[in-house]
């Protein structure tokens, strides 16, 4: 059973050995954050979503309030999609639509593969990258959390310059200056904190989307920021020939964690997947 709190308007709680809370009303949502960061990700979205939507935003393993609890065995993509559909389970959610960014984005989209999701938004999702484009991806992470960590003591005072938050944050925020210092400082220290980063990063390394089969494609919005500095290359034209059938949309100034670069346009993709009716056909 879910372990649950009340806290005004917020429901919080474990469900899945997973961290979550949940606002507003309406058909579910559940939002899923990429490698380093946690369900704050989204705060900038939230408010334009709950209007019509309930919100269900999850810490994975290792991140913001989750514990890993992985039992030191594989931690990648397909085991992490496994947690989340026992919270799915826990929380009595059949098929709610789902968001991802990034890491989170593939999950969204093997949760579709399971039929657990009515709709997905995969914002920048990894998995079609090739060789060479992940080993760039691995240590573009590993350098800058190695950075984030070697000045953590400085971290208080270093963000209040905005020349340090547009160098350290710009690798993933195309407009990094439109987060306050204080959310840069939580920001850069969930991602320097957080134990899920050592523990998923080696094996979500390994992932590859595959196949589009099985999934109903039509259900599908992809989403890739034009000013991704971290999945560069030919990614969005391979997930454009493997889901064919699925929406392809460019963020037009967006880096490669676009809820913060353009909430209004995120919230705008949610909010229209919610309005779409599944075809109910799987390619």
């Amino acid at each position: 059973m879910p372990n649950i709190f009340q806290e005004g308007a917020m429901t919080t709680g474990h469900a899945g050995q997973l961290a979550f809370e949940r606002r507003g009303e309406g058909p579910p949502v559940v939002l899923l954050h990429g490698i380093g960061h946690d369900r704050h990700g989204w705060d900038p979205v939230t408010d334009r979503l709950t209007p019509h939507h309930e919100l269900v935003l999850a810490d994975l393993p290792g991140h913001g309030g989750s514990p890993l609890s992985h039992g030191g065995g594989p931690l990648g993509v397909i085991e992490l999609t496994d947690r989340v559909e026992r919270l799915l389970d826990e929380l009595h959610l059949d098929s709610p639509l789902i968001a991802g960014n990034s890491l989170g984005g593939a999950i969204a989209l093997e949760l579709a593969r399971r039929g657990r999701a009515r709709g997905v938004v995969a914002l920048a999702p990894i998995g079609f990258w090739s060789r060479l484009e992940v080993a760039y991806v691995v240590a573009a992470l590993r350098g800058s959390r190695g950075l984030a960590r070697l000045l953590a003591p400085l971290l208080p005072a270093l963000v209040r310059r905005s020349v340090v938050r547009a160098t350290m944050m710009g690798l993933y925020f195309a407009h990094p200056l439109r987060l306050s210092a204080d959310e840069t400082l939580r920001t850069m220290r969930a991602f320097a904190d957080a134990p899920g980063v050592r523990a998923i990063l080696p094996y979500s390394r390994h992932y590859l989307f595959g196949s589009g089969r099985g999934i109903d494609q039509e259900a599908i919005t992809i989403a890739w920021g034009t000013r991704d500095l971290l999945l560069i290359g030919g990614q969005a034209r391979r997930a454009r020939r493997l889901l064919p059938a699925a929406r392809h949309v460019r963020l037009a100034g967006s880096g490669h964690v676009p809820m913060s670069d353009d909430p209004a346009g995120v919230a705008g993709l949610i909010l229209a997947q919610g309005r779409r009716k599944p075809s109910g056909r799987s390619s």
